[in-house]
């Protein structure tokens, strides 16, 4: 099942290799955000919150079987966009899958460390971190 998660990087690196100007990069990932269904406000509470993001940034895990589903929002286009992605690829996988990815990778294996602030570098990185610690809660 691997491969799945791998096939989803691949996928969204061809998705942004169509850019060359990383201001078009942006401009899609504000087109991903308008796609994420956010969150309820109910939701958006200190226990879902990434810490270590410049922006306001949450995101809230489900369970079904062996499988997860993660829900994310942010108060910034740009950074909804970004979490719109860890959906993309982590949902409907495993705990030992989405613990296979590295965090720090994340960005690179889809074509955007270049592309993308190291602030929001790091706030990616620690929402990966969020993700992945609570899974071995």
């Amino acid at each position: 099942m691997m491969t799945d998660i791998m096939d989803k990087l691949a996928s969204i690196r061809e998705d942004f290799s169509l850019f060359t100007d990383p201001r078009d990069k942006y401009v899609y990932l504000v087109d991903l955000a308008k796609e994420s269904t956010g969150l309820n406000p109910n939701e958006l509470i200190d226990a879902n919150k990434i810490s270590g993001c410049t922006s306001q940034a949450w995101i809230v895990r489900e369970k079904t079987g062996d499988s997860f589903t993660f829900r994310t929002d942010s108060d910034a286009m740009i950074v909804k966009g970004l979490l719109f992605l860890i959906e993309r690829v982590f949902n409907g996988h495993s705990k030992n899958e989405i613990l296979g990815i590295d965090g720090n990778q994340f960005l690179t294996s889809v074509g955007l460390e270049r592309a993308i602030s190291s602030q929001r570098t790091n706030g990616f990185s620690n929402a990966i971190h969020k993700i992945q610690t609570e899974l071995l809660k």
